[in-house]
């Protein structure tokens, strides 16, 4: 009996957010770990941007009474997560792209 997991590494199961370097064959490695730390970044900074709506929504909605607050806050946790999102699937759609035209 064969077991495929034998057959590969510790990087084939938490890659992370790294993209698959279908378009990125040709980089080296600093700049692979320089688009790595960009997309980690950015993550990360969206995912703020959601944390701080949904603290502004619900300051805004219990404490203060204030409408308006609240929906900032929506549009802020709206905004935040669409750019995980989108930052997040940025490798597959490159890939995909890539694959197409060649």
């Amino acid at each position: 009996m064969d077991v495929d997991a034998e057959k590969g590494d510790i990087n084939t199961i938490i890659g992370g957010i790294a993209p698959s370097w279908g378009p990125f064959g040709n980089l080296g490695t600093e700049a692979r770990v320089i688009v790595q730390v960009v997309m980690a970044v950015a993550i990360l900074l969206c995912l703020a941007i959601a944390i701080w709506g949904a603290a502004k929504q619900r300051i805004g909605a219990t404490a203060l009474r204030d409408t308006f607050s609240a929906e900032q806050g929506k549009g802020l946790i709206v905004a935040g997560l669409t750019g995980v999102f989108i930052i997040g699937s940025l490798g597959t759609v490159f890939t995909i792209v890539y694959g197409m035209a060649v």
